[in-house]
């Protein structure tokens, strides 16, 4: 498998080219397993193994055995202020070590206030305490998970207000003063950019494209004239063509499509893999 080395924040940074993939879902497993030569690699979601049942870690045991496994996580809430709870990142940690991997995600955002789980992603403003916050419990992950950690950009229903910076100048401060990669989601960038009214083009000019090393991809849908990230739906092409331009710029080691909703057979999903990864190859990101 060839290898990518970044120069990112004083260290040389080794990520090989893991091509295209799928976020595994159970509904997948027969198929998979049968038609390998067409998934690269999976990526599987932290919080659905934790402290799970047997089968559980049986089913990820069987994963491991075929194919690259890149774990995403959704809970650690890096964004919050006080601070990283201790209990879930030690299971996130032991996960992540059990699996080695070329490199894990987590997203720039907040899910945890008080103590509380809020329940889903939040946005965070745009400021230069937020970023000190971000890289203090970076720092802190880091220092317990020694695998290269990769952030990725979220789906933003409202904008904070108060910002200091765009998110595209928040993300490329936050990239260079923690040395972590980007996991760039083509279809956040694209719905915020249609919600908010900025030409994704400029937030591309913005980041730091020699910080990204994987993708995320899926179609989104309108209700009531504004963008929403279903994760339910095929890409459209708009969709593709900006994924087409960030092939063209940045050097991607890998692209991952996500599927939670209406679910459907493995089969239909398949020409969206392959148009990526006949995309990728066009641009040389892989063979």
């Amino acid at each position: 498998r060839r290898m990518r080395w970044v120069w990112r924040g004083g260290l040389d940074v080794v990520h090989p080219i893991l091509g295209v993939g799928i976020g595994f879902r159970p509904q997948w497993m027969g198929d998979l397993l049968l038609r390998r030569a067409e998934v690269d690699f999976l990526e599987i979601t932290i919080e659905h193994y934790l402290g799970k049942a047997p089968q559980k870690h049986e089913e990820l045991e069987l994963l491991r055995r075929h194919f690259p496994l890149i774990p995403h996580g959704l809970n650690l809430s890096l964004g919050s202020a006080e601070g990283i709870d201790e209990a879930h990142l030690e299971k996130v940690a032991d996960l992540v070590t059990r699996l080695a991997p070329a490199w894990w995600s987590e997203h720039v955002a907040w899910t945890r206030s008080g103590g509380r789980e809020i329940g889903h992603l939040s946005p965070l403003p745009w400021t230069r305490e937020a970023l000190n916050i971000l890289e203090r419990n970076i720092r802190k992950v880091r220092q317990r998970i020694p695998f290269p950690l990769i952030l990725e950009n979220i789906t933003a229903s409202w904008v904070l207000l108060g910002a200091e910076m765009s998110e595209a100048e928040f993300l490329r401060h936050l990239v260079e003063e923690t040395g972590c990669g980007l996991l760039l989601d083509i279809t956040n960038l694209y719905i915020n950019a249609r919600n908010q009214g900025f030409d994704p083009r400029h937030f591309l000019d913005e980041i730091p494209l020699k910080h990204v090393v994987q993708l995320h991809f899926v179609g989104c849908e309108e209700v009531g004239g504004r963008l929403h990230d279903s994760h339910a739906s095929a890409m459209s092409p708009p969709l593709w063509q900006l994924m087409d331009q960030v092939l063209s710029l940045a050097p991607v080691c890998g692209a991952i499509l996500e599927r939670d909703e209406r679910i459907s057979p493995l089969e239909t999903l398949l020409p969206e893999l392959h148009m990526a990864r006949e995309m990728g190859k066009h641009h040389r990101r892989w063979n």
